[in-house]
């Protein structure tokens, strides 16, 4: 199977740029996308139909703002929408889909860029994730966790971690709980077969960061560690341009 996980920064935007004839020319088995911007009734969804997808829309309440979506070819036997937590649920920010016994959530982690009040809603956030997460791992044991983690876990995976040692997304208390994260028993699979530096998976559209590489890696296939053995390959395609992140790319064989 095949996943790619993709923050389009607005979906209409992306479809624009390319994105439904990028999706036919790579064909991925499952694609979540975060930061989907729009309503169904604003979405092409018959084209996405003949690409051969199922798609499944969570929106948040407030237009033109956050969503996730997952589209793919094989028809899951179960969706759900949300976490069961209002305010959370509102900004559209997870939605999962059952695959026999795999589970593919697609997730859009809150940014705290704009202020204490945000910054603060998302470390409640990331608490309630993880124990949402380890709750829903006992009758859903093997979970891929796919999406925009809005969050850089080690120096490696910012371009400069000096400068932006007290940036929003790579402080050491969002770093702090990543690693906790992980050592609750999960793997980012990137860094389970690649540990090289530059890769990243967002760059500002300022100062030509793009061009440098100047970038971050904030999103992340997370796999439950029972799934490690199944992790076949796994990339970053930066060539891709619909957004200012870049997909990226999970394999895995059952």
């Amino acid at each position: 199977m095949r996943i790619v996980s993709y923050n389009v920064n607005g979906i209409r935007a992306a479809i624009s740029k390319g994105l439904l004839q990028w999706l036919e020319a790579n064909s991925p088995d499952v694609i979540c996308l975060q930061e989907i911007k729009a309503t169904q009734d604003q979405i092409p969804l018959m084209e996405i139909e003949m690409l051969g997808y199922n798609h499944y829309w969570f929106p948040a309440k407030k237009k033109g703002y956050s969503g996730v979506a997952i589209l793919s070819k094989i028809k899951p036997d179960n969706v759900v929408y949300g976490m069961n937590n209002e305010d959370y649920d509102n900004e559209g920010r997870f939605l999962r889909a059952d695959f026999g016994d795999l589970s593919v959530v697609s997730v859009y982690h809150p940014s705290g860029t704009s202020g204490d009040e945000r910054q603060d809603f998302k470390m409640k956030w990331l608490d309630f994730f993880l124990d949402y997460i380890n709750e829903l791992r006992k009758s859903r044991p093997q979970l891929v966790i796919s999406g925009d983690y809005n969050i850089c876990h080690e120096a490696i995976d910012i371009h400069d971690p000096i400068r932006n040692a007290k940036s929003s997304g790579f402080l050491p208390e969002e770093r702090d709980w990543f690693s906790k994260f992980l050592n609750n028993g999960y793997t980012d699979s990137f860094r389970f077969l690649n540990k090289e530096p530059h890769n990243y998976s967002w760059w500002s559209y300022r100062a030509n960061a793009k061009q440098n590489n100047k970038g971050w890696r904030i999103d992340y296939h997370i796999i439950t560690e029972n799934l490690n053995d199944c992790i076949e390959s796994v990339s970053i395609m930066p060539e891709v341009n619909f957004s200012d992140h870049c997909p990226i790319v999970v394999d895995l064989k059952k």
